[in-house]
């Protein structure tokens, strides 16, 4: 059984997958802190505000902490941790969290970015010097680093064999992609984007993409992204002044959405075209296990399951409540 977890953390991304080779992919990180006292009281109290929280939920007041997240559903090791570009709000934390799991793989782009912290407040400097000794160095183990193209095949991804892929196809970036993004310094344009394919269920990780990725993917991987079950909302479901035309071929099933003030939200997108979403401000964290031929979605805020489901339940497995099903 294959489980996808979409985590609150903040107004950024983070998202695990638990492959059915039992192997833990983990796509970006954000409100990653290493575990004290203080910091799993502050995970404690979160978890109990969040089921207590009514209204409009306002969950995003309540981010979860990556490292305890999967500490508390018995994941001790990361296979590959993909940073889908190099902004903060995707790498916030990453020093704590390779710390804490050690990946054996990173998957990254040949991004040249650059940052100045001399007016930053909220990030650390020192998770984008850990990162960038990474990229610039180029380790080939513990992590090996990698940067995987639209359309590359690999044993551990894709590939089966000896050692059966884990079912990730990537869409973007390709070189060209990169090239461009590297010289007009706007890193969403080599934004990785990721199929992941699990019991025929097919769910999209948009990555912080723009309108030149969604153009390649439309011209050359159509049939990949036709009406998938899941999309993971490019830039967290952030307006950011692009097309969405690539949601009339994708027509996801459902939609998750990160944090964000409503009003920076593309909420009028997804409506116009009757596509239904959930965001972490209402779910918390948002969990999909794929079993047999269909997504069964839960939910980490006991309130909107409730209210949107008379029949959840609580799944002790994945520590979350049951809110509808795909497929």
């Amino acid at each position: 059984m294959a489980v996808i977890h979409y985590l609150n953390v903040n107004e950024g991304d983070c998202s695990v997958v638990q492959h059915n080779s039992g192997r833990v992919s983990v796509i970006d990180v954000c409100n990653a802190q290493a575990l004290t006292e203080k910091t799993r009281s502050a995970d404690i109290l979160a978890e109990a505000l969040a089921k207590a929280t009514g209204g409009n939920f306002q969950q995003k007041k309540y981010p979860v902490n990556p490292i305890a997240y999967l500490k508390s559903h018995g994941i001790d090791s990361v296979f590959r941790f993909i940073v889908t570009h190099p902004d903060m709000d995707h790498l916030d934390g990453v020093e704590a969290f390779f710390d804490a799991f050690k990946p054996s793989n990173l998957w990254d782009t040949d991004n040249d970015e650059e940052k100045d912290f001399e007016n930053q407040t909220r990030y650390r400097e020192d998770d984008w010097k850990f990162y960038t000794n990474l990229r610039d160095t180029k380790p080939q183990s513990n992590p090996k680093w990698l940067t995987v193209y639209s359309g590359q095949i690999g044993e551990y991804w894709n590939k089966s064999g000896a050692n059966p892929g884990d079912g990730l196809h990537v869409l973007a970036p390709t070189p060209e992609l990169l090239a461009e993004a590297n010289k007009s310094g706007d890193y969403n344009d080599c934004s990785y984007v990721l199929l992941y394919i699990t019991s025929d269920r097919r769910i999209v990780f948009g990555g912080d993409s723009n309108d030149k990725s969604w153009e390649h993917i439309l011209k050359t991987h159509k049939a990949d992204v036709t009406n998938v079950d899941l999309l993971i909302a490019p830039h967290h479901g952030r307006k950011s002044g692009r097309s969405y035309d690539f949601l009339d071929v994708l027509k996801p099933k459902l939609t998750f959405f990160g944090n964000a003030r409503s009003e920076h939200l593309a909420y009028d997108a997804w409506n116009y075209r009757d596509l239904p979403y959930i965001t972490n401000n209402q779910a918390n964290c948002m969990v999909a296990s794929a079993t047999g031929e269909k997504l069964y979605i839960y939910v980490t805020n006991e309130s909107f399951a409730r209210k949107n489901n008379s029949a959840t339940f609580y799944n002790e497995n994945l520590k979350a409540w049951y809110y509808s099903t795909i497929g």
